[in-house]
């Protein structure tokens, strides 16, 4: 178990690139998304350098919308997948977690309005400056059996110019063997391709 809560960041660079701490500042994770490929494969490694390979992330299709985006570690073991409920999650984004073929945990945004408010402000000379220190989207991760149990969080920091955010564990007694894992890089590819959408 991690020590919560985690801070993820973005960094600049021609690749998509995030680094996921812990809360002493302990290095956790370093993802890099290569640009313009069709199919992801997206390498999650355990240094800055990339040497050491954690987890593999790879899409099961050539880019779609539902594509499914499944996780093994760097023994070849499943770990689960993630995937957006389609047209569902156009308004309100909303992924689902399974392990094997069943949905464990779903993720879900909090409140739909601040994407939008981001989306339309950011369009604004001068005031487009500001959307990031003042509209904060907010995930939810819960059981899908038990919607009001809410397991992690994961806030944006409001920031001028880089995306971090915050991963807050509320419910330890709800996570079984790999979930933490399973749950952690579902957010990260979650986050990945709702930063594509914009």
């Amino acid at each position: 178990m991690q020590q919560y809560p985690l801070h993820l960041k973005f960094t600049w660079s021609f690749a998509r690139q995030i680094i996921l701490t812990d809360d002493s500042d302990q290095l956790l994770l370093c993802i890099r998304q290569k640009m313009f490929k069709l199919k992801e494969v997206i390498g999650v490694f355990g240094d800055k350098e990339r040497s050491q390979l954690k987890y593999e992330i790879n899409a099961d299709r050539i880019i779609d919308f539902s594509a499914r985006y499944n996780f093994t570690d760097s023994n070849g073991r499943d770990l689960g997948a993630v995937k957006r409920r389609g047209w569902r999650s156009i308004w309100r984004a909303r992924y689902d977690i399974f392990n094997g073929d069943e949905i464990v945990f779903t993720i879900t945004e909090k409140n739909p309005w601040v994407k939008i408010a981001d989306t339309l402000f950011a369009e604004i000379p001068i005031v487009g400056l500001f959307t990031g220190f003042v509209f904060n989207p907010t995930y939810q991760v819960h059981r899908s059996s038990d919607e009001g149990n809410i397991v992690m969080l994961l806030e944006k920091k409001p920031s001028f110019f880089s995306r971090m955010f915050t991963i807050k564990l509320l419910d330890k007694s709800a996570l079984e063997e790999y979930d933490e894992e399973r749950v952690l890089l579902s957010m990260i590819m979650m986050l990945l391709l709702e930063k594509a959408r914009g």
